[in-house]
């Protein structure tokens, strides 16, 4: 399929993981796609791999500053003239336990990285043109965290629970020329989660009908579903990718 062909993508967080399986999958249907993450070394390696400069321009720096999030977007302003897609995928968790006990230092990190830079880059890409042209969409990177009581990582799950919640906020006030969506992962075998299941992986896919955990290739499939025209009928909506989790009986 080349369901991007022509179109000009922004992928936060994508030097791995998640987000760097998004960015393949969108190159590999035609879109040209600016990358972003803090380190630059990574993102240089990940932008090579993922086809060089015909197809992936790397900016680094870090998702929640003003000054970096202006470059992207005057490169693609200079360098590429149109803006079609938005991935909020850059997330951080610096801190693990009960959320009555995580400093409000941290707390406020969290919130400017997982929720108040997603606002911004959603705002600042509907200046630089995004939904100018025919198809305009946003995908926001929540979790499972967002929707269930997440021991360990509980103000992580309360900035995706705002995250959600400002994914519906943004689709009603962007609609129609933008859709604006979300998906909730649960554990995936990614570096960023590997504290989640590192040495008891067996042990937490159990808990999946499935019995796997998920994998970034199970989730960049249905975001690049909901940023093409196959979903041209679907915003505000949040899609949960959990291996079946959240149907599992009550014990």
């Amino acid at each position: 399929m080349r369901r991007f062909e022509g179109q000009v993508a922004v992928v936060t967080g994508a030097s791995r993981g998640i987000g760097l399986s998004i960015a393949e999958r969108l190159v590999s249907e035609g879109a040209q796609v600016v990358i972003t993450a803090r380190d630059e070394g990574a993102l240089r390696e990940a932008a090579s791999a993922l086809g060089g400069p015909e197809a992936v321009h790397p900016v680094a720096g870090r998702a929640d500053d003003p000054e970096h999030r202006a470059a992207v977007l005057d490169l693609v302003d200079r360098e590429l003239g149109r803006l079609d897609l938005l991935v909020n995928n850059a997330g951080v968790n610096p801190a693990y336990g009960p959320a009555l006990e995580i400093d409000a230092a941290v707390v406020r990190k969290i919130l400017d990285v997982n929720v108040v830079s997603a606002l911004e880059w959603s705002r600042d890409a509907m200046a630089h043109g995004l939904g100018d042209g025919d198809g305009g969409a946003i995908v926001n990177i929540a979790s499972i965290a967002g929707l269930v009581a997440s021991p360990g990582i509980a103000f992580y799950g309360v900035s995706k629970a705002a995250l959600i919640s400002l994914t519906t906020q943004l689709a009603f006030e962007l609609a129609p020329r933008v859709r604006v969506n979300a998906v909730a992962p649960a554990v995936v075998k990614t570096d960023f989660a590997r504290a989640l299941y590192a040495g008891r992986e067996e042990q937490v896919a159990a808990s999946y009908p499935l019995a796997r955990l998920g994998t970034p290739t199970d989730v960049s499939g249905p975001v690049a579903f909901l940023l093409s025209r196959d979903a041209g009928w679907i915003t505000g909506q949040t899609v949960v990718i959990d291996g079946g989790g959240s149907i599992s009986p009550v014990s």
